[in-house]
């Protein structure tokens, strides 16, 4: 072992200023109270990655990466203490810090004045920034382990210095840090941030310059807010975004332009979400083309920006194969055609058809009857193998071959229509072929009638939907335009399928998180409200809701939604149980949040919401029950961290009894019963608490073994070579 690797390693075990390794998890990372979480973070983060990049190489620090993890006992330490501690701060001083977490803890990153909304756990950055930069640094450093709590410094060059995970202590992670400036060559520069004015810090990539323009916006004059927003027109590489949201989504129409002018000068790939905020809002058509612009140049370094571009251009135009009116008044009023008949009438067809290739084989209109036949066989055929098991294709794949071959002699021969191309397309994607299935799909949908309702056309509508879908997807991912027209037409074939009688609420959803993820939110709220109201029992639709609510309406309106419809007289009977889940959902973000008594009052009407679901649909019991014991040691939790032991034992020992097998299940902040229990078992013991400390302890023993088990993400705690490690 090289000596840099064994001094490092040797650090794991040793003894410093920091204190002594302790001897169990609990004691080694002692988990935060109310009162740590109320402290703020003291560590300062960049915004983005191209940022920390812009100030590293201007200052002369290296950038630190922190990679950190909700509900992971060493990561919970480091957010709610060690990066609250002044001491541990003055360590991190040194280096352009990121952080690097997939864990939301706020509903919205801005408000509706485009105000930031800095994350409660991590201080200057917003959710969504430290969600961003996560899979950059996965990309760039994390060798395909997603491993937290993590920390890498990296040098002006790019290259890492260390990066040091699975470490069993603090200590040795904070001499790390401590080390890596210590025995730096490259001397930083000075900040020479005290000689330029507010406005000459316009230009500056530092969140705390950033941070000192926002607010200097917000509380100045309109003098000194037009000042502002002059130089952020000069330099269009600072990308100035947040300075810019703000007067964008302000009260001041002449601001508002002023911004909207600057935004179209944008270099950066930054401003491409604000932009594409600012198109959602009425405006003259010289302005929005401007910024359709500035998005479409911004294309060429941002797949984020060609998305955005694409939507705007895209779902304003209708699609030239699906004529949507149409289509909307054939199905009006359309009912689910049961299959039987339907299968009797195609074999009563096919008969006929077989007939009449008795006579001649070359009849083209018999194959083609005979194809749609054998692909209405295939569509309604089992799945499962046939007796050889597993060797051989199953008589749902003979069928399929056997419609394609009748279809591509019946298509030789001079055959057309939608119902050849609908077995041409639906049986080639069904052997695996997209690539030949998808002109044969398009010319089924253009050929359609409207308002056809059998069983085929629903699966080439679903079929082209998906292509479409595909083809966005793949080219986003290869960094290659695409055309708004793909858009216009799987989004029309989406909305044909909602009103399908054989349209499903899988569809719906699919339909839902393409429109989510190309951040088209009007038209993927107008998706999910008509999926909802003809699917309303659908678990998949109400967890869309949920995030949909909460990103929309806040937390308060998600639990807004759910009483309304509670008080209207004709309501779906498991409703109350999807209630419940979403104050369960609220209670967590109020939890983010550190408003512990706000969590609390949600988890109990989480708990009558679930009373009343038992009651109103008995089916729902067993769910029901899980999400109870769930709620009811989530609530121990929130009651253990206020130092309220009595409480927070009462409610773990209620939830152990409502559903023993819960208790390793993990709620949204990625905590267990079990776990809370261990440290609450603790804090009873240090508080000579021993009756009630006995009685968790016998409520532990009984659970079953196999809840007690580590999480496979906390299996492997020791250090290993390759986890404390100088690159350098």
């Amino acid at each position: 072992m090289k000596a840099t690797h064994l001094a490092l390693l040797l650090l794991t075990f040793s003894s410093s200023a920091f204190g002594q390794r302790p001897t169990n998890r609990e004691a080694m990372w002692p988990a935060p109270t109310a009162e740590d979480w109320k402290r703020p973070c003291l560590i300062r983060w960049e915004r983005s990655w191209e940022d920390a990049v812009a100030v590293s190489q201007k200052t002369h620090r290296p950038i630190l990466i922190c990679v950190n993890m909700d509900g992971e006992i060493a990561s919970e330490h480091y957010a709610g203490v060690r990066y609250r501690q002044k001491e541990i701060a003055r360590l991190y001083k040194p280096y352009v810090c990121v952080i690097a977490s997939v864990y939301r803890h706020n509903v919205r990153d801005y408000d509706d004045q485009g105000r930031r909304i800095p994350c409660p756990r991590f201080g200057t950055v917003t959710c969504g920034e430290h969600i961003a930069i996560e899979p950059i640094i996965y990309e760039k450093f994390l060798d395909g382990k997603r491993v937290a709590p993590r920390h890498i410094m990296v040098e002006l060059d790019g290259k890492e210095s260390y990066d040091i995970y699975y470490a069993l202590d603090t200590a040795s992670v904070f001499e790390a840090i401590e080390k890596g400036i210590a025995t730096r060559k490259i001397q930083a520069r000075p900040d020479p941030r005290g000689d330029r004015s507010i406005t000459e810090r316009v230009r500056s990539r530092d969140s705390k310059d950033r941070e000192a323009v926002e607010k200097a916006y917000i509380q100045g004059d309109k003098k000194l807010k037009r000042a502002l927003l002059a130089e952020a027109m000069k330099n269009p590489d600072a990308d100035p975004s947040g300075l810019l949201r703000l007067a964008i989504f302000g009260f001041d129409q002449e601001l508002a332009a002023q911004a909207r002018a600057a935004l179209a000068r944008s270099t950066r790939p930054g401003a491409a979400e604000v932009i594409h905020e600012a198109l959602r809002a009425p405006m003259k058509a010289e302005e929005r083309e401007a910024l359709l612009a500035a998005l479409e140049r911004l294309s060429k370094r941002s797949p984020k920006a060609r998305r955005y571009a694409v939507v705007h251009r895209g779902l304003g135009t209708g699609s030239k194969l699906l004529d949507l009116g149409r289509w909307t008044k054939g199905l009006a009023g359309a009912e689910y055609q049961p299959a039987l008949p339907q299968l009797f009438a195609v074999g009563e067809e096919a008969d006929r058809a077989r007939k009449r290739l008795r006579k001649d084989r070359r009849d083209p209109a018999a194959l083609a009857a005979l194809a749609y036949s054998r692909l209405l066989l295939a569509l309604e055929a089992p799945s499962a193998r046939g007796p050889r098991r597993g060797r051989g294709p199953s008589q749902r794949e003979l069928l399929f071959r056997d419609a394609l071959e009748a279809a591509e002699e019946a298509a030789k021969l001079g055959a057309k229509g939608w119902k050849l191309e609908s077995v041409l397309a639906l049986a080639r994607m069904a052997g695996g072929d997209r690539k030949a299935a998808l002109p044969h799909a398009e010319k089924a949908v253009a050929a359609l009638p409207p308002g056809e309702t059998g069983l085929v056309s629903a699966r080439v509508l679903h079929l082209f939907a998906r292509l479409r879908r595909d083809a966005i997807v793949d080219a986003h991912r290869a960094k290659r335009p695409w055309p708004p027209q793909w858009l216009t037409d799987m989004d029309s074939a989406y909305r044909v399928l909602a009103g399908h009688p054989l349209g499903t609420d899988r569809q719906v959803v699919e339909h839902f998180d393409m429109l989510s993820w190309l951040d088209a939110k009007g038209r993927a709220g107008l998706a999910l409200q008509k999926g909802l109201a003809r699917f309303p029992a659908s678990w998949l639709l109400h967890d869309r809701l949920r995030g949909f609510l909460l990103k929309t309406k806040g937390v308060k309106g998600l639990e807004a939604w759910y009483r309304r419809r509670l008080q209207e007289k004709r309501q779906e009977r498991t409703l109350p149980w999807f209630a419940g889940y979403a104050s369960i959902v609220a209670a967590e973000f109020h939890r983010r949040a550190r408003r512990p008594e706000q969590a609390l009052a949600a988890y109990g009407r989480a708990l009558a919401f679930f009373k009343q679901s038992v009651d109103q649909a008995p089916e729902t019991r067993t769910s029901a029950e899980h999400y109870v014991a769930v709620a009811l040691a989530s609530k121990a939790r929130v009651l253990f961290e206020q130092g309220a032991l009595e409480a927070a034992t009462d409610a773990l020992l209620r939830s152990f009894r409502t559903r023993p097998s819960a208790a390793s299940a993990r709620d949204g902040l990625n905590l267990s019963a079990v776990e809370t229990a261990r440290m609450l078992l603790r804090a009873l013991k240090a508080e000579k608490m021993d009756s009630l400390a006995l009685l968790l302890q016998k409520a532990l023993d009984g659970l079953p073994p196999e809840v007690l088990e580590l999480p496979a993400f906390e299996r492997r705690i020791g250090p290993s070579r390759r986890g404390l490690r100088r690159r350098r």
